[in-house]
């Protein structure tokens, strides 16, 4: 875990998108470039060594993170994207938001089962996203190393959601029990 206090660069945002709800804005985090780095190198350490192949990031700021991950780890990156958005043949995997539903889809020749995959995110709150990204995954047959993310909001209980789709290693760093 790093030493750095990457809370402290979290701003919370007051009843945004709407009242009642306090959003945690990661951007000032992104724009330090201690922060950014101490975020993304410890990722990287805390998954380094365990055979990974492949990050996945979701769209749009698991790239964010992810993609630097990837780079810090000296392996590939795959995005997990909104429909439409990917030329080639996808693998796809709806899931249930709040109101409604929505899709990310992956390349189908972007991870084989020789790969093992980490999944890394900006934040988790109700899991939906990163379950979609899991099951994504195992439609590839490659395993599955762990799932990481900046931010935890734990009041949604998001651990319970993952550990119905994979017994793989959650790593959060921050972790928040307001939102």
């Amino acid at each position: 875990m790093t030493t750095f206090d990457l809370e402290s660069l979290i701003v919370d945002i007051p009843d945004y998108p709407e009242p009642g709800v306090i959003f945690k804005d990661i951007t000032p985090l992104l724009a330090d470039p201690e922060g950014f780095k101490a975020c993304v190198d410890d990722i990287a350490q805390h998954f380094a060594g365990k055979g990974i192949t492949k990050v996945v990031g979701a769209e749009a700021r698991g790239f964010m993170i992810g993609a630097p991950v990837a780079y810090a780890l000296g392996v590939g990156f795959v995005p997990a994207r909104k429909p439409g958005k990917l030329p080639r043949e996808c693998y796809r995997q709806s899931y249930d938001l709040e109101y409604g539903t929505d899709t990310l889809e992956i390349h189908k020749d972007a991870i084989s089962s020789d790969d093992v995959v980490l999944v890394v995110d900006d934040l988790i709150a109700t899991g939906g996203t990163a379950a979609a990204n899991v099951q994504l995954i195992q439609q590839t047959g490659a395993k599955i190393a762990g799932l990481a993310f900046m931010l935890e909001l734990t009041v949604f209980k998001p651990r319970e959601v993952i550990a119905k789709v994979t017994d793989a290693e959650f790593y959060s760093q921050v972790q928040v029990e307001t939102y």
